[in-house]
């Protein structure tokens, strides 16, 4: 991250496993966002974290490195309940990509040249079309549909060389979008990348979203387990009676580390 948007966004964040996540609202985080763009220096990598990736982080030392040098945006209810059993209160906003990314595009009136990289044909050429009718002000231009660097890696840093892209979107799976994109994406390639997890297979229809009403109230991800064979949502369970016990393990040492300071 740019050393400015480091330093504006320093005030706006909260400590999840001491990496910091941003805790602006709806409205703040895409005013914040989009001056990001008008930097004339510098480049920010931008990461939705929920509960998994948070949990990824603590055995994954070089994905917990580039998260530490993105900003971060919270996903979800698990990161509310990390907040508030680590600060109080729930963060603001679940600024979730699938419904973040389109709401930005559309608060940019500023036409941008921005490059789509997916892991699917399908789902980036579905995602180009979809985001061409929802922003046409915009050109979006369709970079790459892989991230297997065996079979092209260079190919598709070789064309972004070529676009002047003001903002690269990556959708692709997590870690290995924050990895690639940290290896690869120099800041003269574009001012803003996201990395958007599974938001091109949500909008190209691979990924079901759940209702309405169940994203309002923060159940999106268990309804979707609902969705899934038994064995992945056991999986799923698990994981996340695994985050909670890490979550009021860090609150506690948090504490204590406080208490150990006033003292």
């Amino acid at each position: 991250m740019n050393l400015i948007a480091n330093f504006a966004v320093l005030s706006s964040r909260r400590a999840i496993f001491d990496l910091p996540v941003c805790d602006l609202g709806w409205d703040d985080a895409l005013v914040f966002i989009n001056e990001l763009l008008s930097i004339p220096v510098g480049q920010t990598s931008i990461s939705f974290v929920n509960a998994r990736n948070m949990l990824t982080t603590l055995r994954d030392s070089e994905y917990r490195a580039v998260l530490a040098q993105n900003l971060l945006l919270p996903d979800g209810p698990g990161l509310d309940i990390a907040s508030k059993v680590a600060h109080g209160s729930p963060f603001p906003a679940s600024l979730k990509a699938a419904d973040f990314v389109p709401a930005l595009l559309t608060f940019m009136e500023m036409p941008r040249r921005i490059g789509l990289v997916g892991s699917t044909p399908e789902a980036v050429r579905k995602t180009a079309l979809a985001f061409r009718r929802h922003a046409p002000w915009h050109e979006f231009i369709v970079i790459s549909d892989s991230l297997d660097e065996a079979e092209g890696g260079s190919t598709i840093v070789k064309e972004i060389d070529q676009q002047r892209l003001d903002l690269l979107i990556v959708g692709a799976t997590t870690p290995s979008q924050q990895k690639w994109v940290h290896r690869n994406i120099r800041a003269d390639h574009a001012r803003l990348v996201l990395a958007v997890g599974e938001l091109f297979a949500a909008v190209a229809g691979r990924a079901r979203r759940s209702p309405t009403i169940m994203r309002r109230l923060g159940l999106e991800r268990a309804y979707r387990r609902t969705q899934k064979p038994a064995r992945l949502g056991l999986q799923y369970g698990l994981g996340f009676a695994a985050f909670l016990y890490y979550v009021l393990q860090y609150g506690r040492s948090r504490r204590n580390r406080i208490l150990s300071r006033s003292r």
